[in-house]
C-alpha cells in the first residue's frame, strides 16, 4: 500500500492534473491513497480573502471571483459542460458564501481555517473526478472525518488514537474497490469545524495516514527533482541528495527547508517507514528517500534562507537582568499569540528573538509585552541557516549584508541578515 502527496505546484493547471492521472497511471494495481494541496496560488488567495474579508474591504469579492474562475478555467478545459463536478465544486464553494455573508468572527484563526481550507476540498474534488473520467477508479474522501484535531486553529494538534482508529476502520476497504483521493493540510474538530495542520502541512497529512495504515512508502511529488542543498531560486550549482537518514531530515525541516513540512518525518521514522520526494516532471528518476540509515554525504553545506523575519529584542522595564521568570512570561505571550522562535539569544539585559513576521498577530504581542517591557525590533529580515558549514560559506553569505545576530554550533550556524 502507498501514500502520494502532491503539491500545489503539481496541479496548478489542466496539464498538471492529466500529468498526475499520468502518474498514478503507473500505479494502477497498487492500492493508493493520494493527498492532494490547493492548486497553485490558491492558498495565498485565500489567505487574502480572509484578510479582505476580515477587514470587510472592498475587493473582498473581486479576490472571491478570481479564485472562482482560475477553478472553473481548470475543470473547462477537463470536463465536457454538465459534468457533475461542476456542481460538486459549486456546492463546495458555498462554504465560503455562507461565511462571507455574516459579520467576521472574532478568532482570526477560525476564520482563516474555514476559508483556507475551502482549497484543498475544491482541488480534490477535481482530481478525483478526472481520475474516474481517465478511467482509474477513484474515491473523494473528506479528511476531516479522519484527521481529528483540537480546536487550535491554524495549528490543529492532531488526537492520535482517534485519528488512527478512523483512519483503520473504514480505509482499508475501501483502498481495496479503488484509489482514495483525499485533502491535505485539513483536520476536523470534535464539533464539525475545520482545522488546519500548518501551511505546508499536506506532506504530514500523507504521514498520518501512511503511519496509520503500514503503509510501504510515501511519496511526495514535487517540482524539484529531489531534496537539494539550497533552494535552486536562490543559488546556483545545487545538489541533489540521493538518500537522507531520518535525524538530517528533521533538522533540516526544524530549520525551515520548505521541500517537507517539519512534522513529516517523525509518524514515518516511528513506523520506519520510508519517504520518496520525487519530480512530478521526471516519475521515473529516482528523487532522494529518506530512510533510517542512509548514508548523509554532503558534498555542499545545506542552506536553508527563511524570509520576512523580525528581530525583536525584549528588556525589563527596571533594568534587571532577564531571568527564569522573564523567560517564562516572554515564552507564554509568544504561545498565546501563535509566534515559534527560530532563534534566540539572552544577555544580561535583553533577550533576542528572531521569528516569523505574521501581521495578524505581532501588534498584539507587542501591545501585551510593552506592559512590563521596552521592545525594539528589525523587520524584512532574512534568517539563513547552514548545515555543515564552512568558514568560506558562512563569508560568502554576508559579504554584501549587515549581520544583526550569529549562532554557530558544532554542525550548524544561524545568521540573522539585513
Amino acid at each position: 500500500m502507498l501514500v502520494f502527496k502532491f503539491g500545489g505546484a503539481s496541479v496548478k493547471d489542466a496539464e498538471g492534473i492529466i500529468n498526475l492521472a499520468n502518474v498514478v497511471e503507473k500505479y494502477k494495481n497498487e492500492q493508493l491513497l493520494i493527498v492532494v494541496s490547493a492548486m497553485g496560488k490558491t492558498t495565498n488567495a485565500l489567505e487574502a480573502l480572509t484578510k479582505a474579508y476580515i477587514n470587510q474591504a472592498d475587493d473582498m469579492h473581486d479576490i472571491y471571483e478570481g479564485i472562482k474562475r482560475y477553478h472553473y478555467e481548470i475543470m473547462g478545459s477537463l470536463f465536457e459542460n454538465g459534468d457533475p463536478v461542476f456542481d460538486d465544486v459549486a456546492n463546495t464553494f458555498v462554504e465560503i458564501d455562507w461565511m462571507i455573508e455574516d459579520e467576521p468572527h472574532d478568532d482570526f484563526g477560525f476564520t482563516y481555517d474555514q476559508i483556507v481550507s475551502v482549497g484543498e476540498l475544491v482541488s480534490t474534488r477535481i482530481v478525483a473526478a478526472y481520475l474516474n473520467k481517465a478511467g482509474l477508479k477513484s474515491l473523494w474522501l473528506d479528511v476531516r472525518g479522519y484527521i481529528h484535531t483540537d480546536n487550535n486553529y491554524r495549528e490543529g494538534r492532531v488526537q492520535w488514537a482517534k485519528t488512527r482508529d478512523s483512519i483503520k476502520g473504514s480505509i482499508p476497504a475501501q483502498l481495496e474497490r479503488s484509489f482514495v483521493v483525499t485533502q491535505g493540510f485539513l483536520g476536523g474538530t470534535s464539533e464539525n469545524f475545520t482545522t488546519t495542520l500548518g501551511r505546508e502541512g499536506s506532506d504530514y497529512t500523507a504521514s498520518i495516514f501512511a503511519a496509520s495504515l503500514g503503509a510501504d512508502s510515501v511519496t511526495t511529488w514535487k517540482d524539484v527533482p529531489g531534496i537539494l542543498n539550497a533552494d535552486p531560486k536562490l543559488f546556483k550549482d545545487t545538489v541533489k541528495f540521493d538518500e537522507l537518514s531520518y535525524t538530517e531530515a528533521i533538522e533540516m525541516t526544524y530549520y525551515g527547508a520548505s521541500v517537507i513540512h517539519p512534522k513529516t518525518i517523525k509518524p514515518l521514522q516511528n513506523a520506519n517507514i520510508p519517504l520518496f520526494v520525487k519530480s512530478f516532471n521526471d516519475p521515473d528518476a529516482a528523487g532522494t528517500i529518506i530512510k533510517e540509515n542512509a548514508a548523509n554525504v554532503f558534498k555542499k553545506p545545506v542552506i536553508i534562507v527563511k524570509q520576512k523575519q523580525v528581530l525583536l529584542s525584549i528588556a525589563p522595564k527596571d533594568y534587571s537582568f532577564v531571568t527564569e521568570d522573564h523567560l517564562s512570561d516572554i515564552f507564554r505571550k509568544f504561545a498565546e499569540h501563535h509566534v515559534k522562535v527560530n532563534v534566540m539569544q539572552t544577555s544580561a539585559l535583553s533577550f533576542s528573538v528572531c521569528f516569523d513576521y505574521k501581521e495578524e498577530y505581532f501588534g498584539g504581542l507587542l501591545s501585551e509585552l510593552h506592559e512590563n517591557y521596552k521592545t525594539k525590533y528589525n523587520s524584512d529580515l532574512s534568517l539563513v541557516t547552514v548545515r555543515h558549514y564552512s568558514a568560506g560559506t558562512i563569508k560568502e553569505l554576508t559579504s554584501d549584508k549587515t549581520v544583526l545576530l550569529e549562532q554557530v554550533s558544532r554542525n550548524t550556524a544561524q545568521l540573522v541578515l539585513k
